[in-house]
């Protein structure tokens, strides 16, 4: 197969590849850029109400033709530290499907793209963990998996804490536990924490207690 460029007509501002296999005609595709790639076309493969997959046609950075599955979420991820006033926290325990195994995480979720992402925090920690928070830091913003999904997360320490009946989705099966901050970040470096949101927000509430930047309040 020859694949070459050929600009568009006079006035127009986009430009097309050219393919032609033998015995056929040239066959034309709008080019999109992405920084060094180009994708050559797009279609949708599998959808649920969660995520898309899309298959996309691409030409590599080195100039190559391939191919590219990329991993759409419809909804971003929240997750909360909550902190009382003696640095204790709660996490809850879950099964995951995917990875056939248990988790302890901190109380994380999906939170719409059209909600803002502290809103999606405040639902979770209250249905996961029972907790209401006075108090609200935004800690984090993540990339996950960067290679193949656009999942985004957003990260909260919650203060001013009380407490309620938690009420976890129909399809949560969910274990609370209340422990030390500081013993939930000696599990997280013994690997015995290995939710990447949680690993990220303990490392990061862990400095800025080490740097005076998180307060102790009530």
């Amino acid at each position: 197969m020859d694949v070459h460029r050929q600009d568009a007509k006079e006035g127009s501002r986009e430009a097309y590849l050219v393919f032609r296999r033998s015995g056929n005609p040239p066959h034309l595709y709008p080019m999109k850029k992405r920084g060094p790639w180009t994708t050559l076309s797009e279609r949708l493969a599998y959808e649920t109400p969660w995520i898309s997959v899309a298959h996309h046609e691409v030409i590599d950075p080195g100039g190559k033709q391939g191919v590219y599955g990329v991993v759409h979420f419809k909804n971003i991820a929240v997750g909360v530290i909550p902190l009382d006033h003696e640095l204790n926290t709660w996490i809850v325990g879950q099964y995951r499907y995917p990875l056939e195994a248990y988790s302890w995480e901190m109380p994380e979720g999906g939170g719409s793209r059209h909600v803002p992402a502290l809103d999606s925090a405040q639902r979770e920690l209250r249905e996961e963990a029972g907790i209401e928070a006075t108090r609200w830091t935004e800690i984090l913003q993540m990339d996950l998996s960067n290679s193949a999904s656009d999942e985004q997360a957003v990260i909260f320490v919650a203060q001013g804490l009380s407490f309620h009946e938690p009420e976890p989705d129909h399809d949560e099966e969910l274990e609370q536990r209340k422990l030390p901050f500081e013993e939930l970040y000696q599990m997280v470096l013994r690997g015995e924490v290995r939710d990447s949101l949680t690993v990220a927000a303990v490392l990061k509430v862990k400095l800025m207690l080490l740097e005076g930047k998180l307060e102790q309040t009530r």
